[in-house]
């Protein structure tokens, strides 16, 4: 059995003795040791993608680290929108909101950064989404012929055997 002369480390000999001995198992210790023996804590975050990661110093500011609030330009053929989201949010979330503002609902926005049509689970800051970043707004084209056949069905239903209504004035 072999004994210890000092504990360098802050270690007692009870805690390394378990060891058996050995010389290999207190090599990787002292810098193990150096990191946590400050009392600084470490913190932790859970990614949206479900990584554990160590959790980034608020010194080095909310666009870097993926948190805060974002303005997003969302243009579409005609005009543009300047929306204020979280940057950790989905482009569902993002559809949620320009249903509110365009009127058009969710399932028949497409959203397009990059040149890539985004689905809905995908969370902003992950595919780069950054302050001021402009998204495409386009209406789905297969619903905007369904309405568009859904507005002739209609027309074509007000009327009368062959005869469309008339407005009689006297």
């Amino acid at each position: 059995m072999m004994k210890l002369r000092s504990k360098r480390f802050g270690r007692s000999s009870s805690k390394l003795s378990g060891n058996g001995g050995g010389g290999g198992g207190g090599k990787g210790s002292p810098s193990a040791e150096r990191s946590c023996s400050g009392n600084m804590e470490i913190k932790w975050e859970l990614r949206p993608g479900g990584m554990l990661v160590q959790k980034r110093d608020g010194s080095s500011g909310s666009e870097s680290s993926g948190e805060g609030t974002i303005t997003v330009r969302v243009s579409t053929v005609a005009e543009w929108h300047d929306i204020p989201i979280e940057s950790t949010s989905t482009f569902g979330e993002l559809k949620t909101i320009l249903a509110l503002v365009t009127g058009l609902e969710p399932r028949e926005q497409r959203l397009l950064f990059k040149g890539k049509e985004r689905e809905d689970s995908e969370h902003l800051h992950m595919v780069g989404v950054k302050d001021k970043d402009k998204v495409l707004l386009l209406e789905d084209p297969a619903i905007k012929e369904r309405k568009k056949l859904h507005g002739n069905h209609i027309a074509s239903s007000q009327q009368i055997g062959n005869h469309p209504f008339r407005t009689i004035s006297v």
